[in-house]
């Protein structure tokens, strides 16, 4: 057996809430644990913007912080040691960045901003493992086509918003205003497989 297979992981932890991303590493055959946090950690408080703060530099700040955070848990808690996948998704409209809205006035004015218009889709990915931290960062534009109030009204009523980063996830019923789009798709929907794939390669993760 050569060195290489003897020192592939078997799987990841993913320190994420996120079902979306969960799906995508089950996509790509990738095993993983869940590594969240405790009630004793903020997680919110890692994705606070700062003033002024450029929407490349926030989405890969964030998932620095969480990557960082979630090495510490794993090691707080005594788990076995494995690489720890770490992401972040932002919206961008103009310079302004559209996080998860705190509730559901706010979502729906996110929403009336999108409306007719194409934003940016960043989403940041970080893997450590023994002291090594890799990274890579997906970029995407979606153009929405102009969508009836109604319609936005009962899309923000039925909750899918709450969560979501630009209050909207590409594969629920949002999909229908989405014009078009360029980039990753899976990027979009939270964790771009392709660069996200290449990184656990260079870790020797097994899948």
């Amino acid at each position: 057996m050569s060195a290489r297979l003897m020192s592939a992981h078997a799987f990841v932890y993913l320190a994420s809430q996120s079902p979306r991303r969960a799906q995508l590493l089950d996509q790509l055959g990738v095993a993983h644990r869940p590594l969240l946090a405790g009630s004793d950690e903020d997680a919110e408080a890692l994705e606070a913007v700062w003033p002024g703060e450029a929407a490349e530099g926030y989405v890969q700040r964030v998932t620095a912080l969480k990557l960082r955070a979630a090495v510490e848990r794993l090691k707080r808690r005594g788990l076995p040691p494995a690489p720890v996948l770490c992401a972040d998704t932002t919206v961008v409209l103009g310079r302004r960045i559209l996080g998860k809205p705190a509730d559901d006035q706010e979502a729906r004015e996110m929403l009336q901003s999108l409306s007719g218009r194409s934003h940016r889709v960043l989403t940041a990915v970080a893997l450590g493992h023994g002291g090594r931290c890799l990274t890579a960062l997906s970029r995407s534009r979606v153009r929405f086509a102009a969508v009836e109030a109604a319609a936005l009204a009962a899309y923000v009523d039925s909750g899918e918003p709450r969560g979501k980063a630009g209050a909207y996830a590409i594969q629920s019923s949002a999909a229908q205003w989405i014009a078009h789009i360029e980039g990753s798709y899976s990027g979009i929907m939270g964790l771009p497989l392709h660069e996200t794939a290449a990184l656990l390669r260079e870790l020797q993760v097994r899948f």
